[in-house]
């Protein structure tokens, strides 16, 4: 008996390194063969498959560099940086510092004074799943008054008058991509712990999981990838300020991964504040939303995906609990449709 269960414990081992590799060659043909035809934009695949890591990547970190780009390359996750900031929230949540269904109000900082007609009206959960109907930035002139670093105008005095002018939740309940949700409930994190959002994230998802490429300030590192707007002109990274919980984290695929693997495994703060995340907060007949999380489902599979487009890069985060899977696509230039494409090739031919 002992002799059969070292044989199958064999065969069983012999077939997960059988498909690990099989698996990763797939995904490698498929990168090889975007970056054959895209040399220009450089790309860092991490995936993770029942605990076993995978790593791919293609391109150099500049043109003048001759230092090929690795799973410790550094990023932009831009966007992506919600989904760490929805998992603080949920963590908060667990931590008895609020209900998602609380009105935030109470929640705000000081320099906001909400309308009367806004009042006990957003709950927590409305700002994660982009339905909370309040204004947002204006993208659009931001990058016109400052090209590589638009949020830059963007303070918390802006802010507040942004939100203190608002007398009207025009749209409500009704779905709309917003920085400011984020931004605020970054805020609220910071008023219902008293610490700086930098030394929360810092605290709960950073160190504690050992992500010691994933940056917060200091983003002068040896191993950074240069950014590259959708010409291919040099874009500078987004520097720290307000609106950091929205988007202006930067990591690897290597920390990625070690953030999906504690995703997946329901026994971590991040897993069991995932779970949290993964239910339905939002839907209508276009989409499904968690808190920051994209909801897919098909007959056969239930995924959850973030995507993340800074000035000069793009990301996609994508991962399925129940086949313990997940998958983080970094691309070096702002190109949401090459991210698009590699993610659903690698889809429907390895991950479906």
């Amino acid at each position: 008996m002992k002799t059969s269960l070292k044989f199958a414990a064999t065969l069983l081992l012999i077939s997960n390194l059988s498909f690990g590799q099989d698996v990763t060659q797939k995904i490698d043909s498929i990168i090889n063969a975007s970056h054959q035809k895209n040399p220009d934009i450089g790309i860092s695949v991490g995936f993770i498959k029942n605990n076993e890591e995978h790593y791919i990547a293609h391109g150099r970190l500049n043109a003048e560099s001759p230092n090929e780009i690795n799973k410790n390359s550094i990023f932009e996750i831009a966007s992506i940086t919600k989904i760490l900031t929805s998992n603080l929230i949920a963590q908060a949540v667990i931590d008895h510092k609020f209900k998602l269904d609380d009105y935030i109000d109470r929640f705000l900082p000081k320099d906001y004074v909400l309308n009367d007609n806004l009042k006990n009206k957003i709950k927590i959960s409305d700002l994660a799943s982009h339905q909370s109907g309040l204004p947002d930035i204006d993208f659009a002139k931001l990058i016109e008054l400052n090209p590589q670093q638009p949020v830059s105008n963007v303070t918390e005095k802006t802010l507040a008058i942004m939100i203190n002018d608002c007398t009207e939740l025009k749209d409500y309940g009704k779905y709309r991509y917003s920085t400011i949700g984020y931004t605020l409930l970054g805020q609220i994190l910071e008023k219902v712990y008293g610490k700086t959002y930098d030394e929360i994230i810092r605290a709960k998802i950073v160190k504690p999981f050992r992500m010691t490429h994933t940056l917060t300030k200091d983003f002068n590192v040896k191993n950074i990838t240069t950014a590259h707007n959708p010409s291919g002109g040099i874009q500078e990274f987004f520097k720290w300020n307000v609106t950091a919980p929205a988007g202006l984290i930067k990591s690897n695929a290597s920390d990625m991964v070690t953030y999906l693997k504690a995703v997946l495994n329901t026994e971590t703060a991040i897993g069991k504040a995932s779970v949290m995340a993964e239910k339905i907060y939002y839907k209508d007949e276009k989409r499904e939303m968690g808190l920051g999380l994209n909801i897919s489902t098909d007959d056969q599979n239930t995924i959850y995906l973030k995507s993340g487009d800074s000035m000069g890069q793009s990301s996609i985060i994508c991962y399925n609990r129940a086949k313990k899977w997940g998958i983080i696509i970094l691309l070096d230039q702002r190109n949401s449709k090459l991210r698009q494409d590699l993610l659903n090739q690698i889809y429907d031919t390895v991950l479906k």
